[in-house]
């Protein structure tokens, strides 16, 4: 009998889990399936729940730890070799070796101008170029995604300003959201 109100009370707390989940996924499709992962693995792992504690940190926790596995499982899915039996001019010099004492220059030029980037310029940016989304550096640093935006753009400019006698050899993270 306990069971059945734990999964109960467990079910009681869906809104909030789904409001949790958009906050992750940011579309309502994906939301709703990591709600259902949640409330399964809750119900199916209901044992290691310990009464009197948090259940709806208990419910978030799984969630959000649910959202990283299927994050990292579908990287791994999505990290295909690319085969062709002929090489684009591209490929090429991406796989050719290169001056390791220019590219040592190259790195010093692009640290000294990160290191030019106000605190609040280049938190941001190194952000979205480390692969977070605008809304998860939004979250973390606590400001409107809208700031965030501006933050990154102006960023850009800045570094684009010291660096450009590299011209386009370099990209300052430039990436379509």
């Amino acid at each position: 009998m306990e069971n059945i109100s734990l999964n109960h009370q467990i079910c009681n707390h869906r809104s909030c889990l789904e409001s949790f989940a958009m906050k992750f996924t940011n579309d309502l499709e994906d939301a709703n399936d990591l709600v259902q992962d949640t409330l399964i693995k809750a119900i199916r792992y209901h044992q290691m729940y310990k009464p009197g504690t948090n259940l709806r940190g208990w419910l978030y926790t799984i969630m959000k730890n649910t959202f990283i596995n299927e994050y990292r499982r579908g990287a791994r899915r999505n990290a295909v070799i690319q085969t062709t039996e002929e090489f684009t001019g591209a490929q090429l010099s991406m796989g050719a070796t290169s001056n390791r004492g220019e590219n040592t220059f190259v790195m010093k030029d692009i640290q000294t101008a990160l290191g030019r980037l106000q605190p609040e310029y280049s938190v941001p940016f190194l952000r979205y170029f480390e692969g977070y989304k605008y809304h998860e550096i939004a979250d973390e640093l606590n400001i409107p995604i809208g700031t965030v935006k501006t933050r990154i753009h102006m960023a850009r400019q800045v570094l684009k300003r010291h660096l450009k006698m590299y011209g386009d050899s370099l990209n300052t993270g430039a990436r379509a959201d």
